[in-house]
């Protein structure tokens, strides 16, 4: 009787091994697409991110926010909605956090810190449009890069060396090319 039971265990055995294996397989193809889909994507938005249309937004609100007196805010906030969009992204998983870091990390913390500071910008809009939402997932983003930085580097110098980065890469974007692409 023994052997009578073996021989119907072994190929359920067989067979739920063979199955977990298929699921362990197919799992890890997933993520390991998901990963290429996440790295293609951020390519583009790079590719996008140094395109012209996208350099001249960044050139004009570049130097609207390094004026003492700002005066009239522009029109043209493709900046923050760009970011905003790879917020929304990588909060969603879509994107992979530690590649968006690496890839818009000085210049999300770069623009969220200058459209926050010494006016905060975004609660003033959305104060305005009476919607919480404003840029909510740009914000998100933006203080978790910042968190990052501020482990790497969590010294009393952290909010000087923020403040002269800000300014350093606000002028490099205020002095873009915008004629290539």
């Amino acid at each position: 009787m023994a052997a009578v039971d073996w021989a119907i265990w072994v190929p359920i055995l067989g067979t739920w091994v063979l199955v977990v294996g298929t699921l362990a397989f197919a799992y890890w193809q997933l993520r390991q697409n998901q990963r290429l889909h996440s790295t293609s994507t951020l390519l583009d938005l790079r590719e996008r991110f140094y395109g012209s249309r996208l350099r001249q937004s960044r050139r004009e609100l570049s130097t609207w926010l390094l004026q003492p007196d700002r005066g009239p805010e522009p029109e043209n906030w493709e900046v923050a909605l760009f970011f905003e969009l790879i917020g929304s992204l990588t909060r969603n998983k879509i994107l992979d956090a530690r590649l968006v870091r690496n890839a818009f990390g000085t210049w999300i913390v770069a623009y969220y810190t200058a459209m926050t500071r010494p006016v905060d910008l975004i609660a003033n809009w959305r104060e305005e449009s009476v919607d919480p939402l404003v840029f909510a997932d740009f914000e998100w983003l933006a203080r978790r890069v910042i968190e990052f930085e501020r482990r790497l580097d969590p010294g009393p110098g952290f909010e000087r060396s923020l403040a002269d980065e800000v300014r350093y890469v606000l002028e490099g974007d205020a002095h873009l090319d915008v004629g290539g692409s």
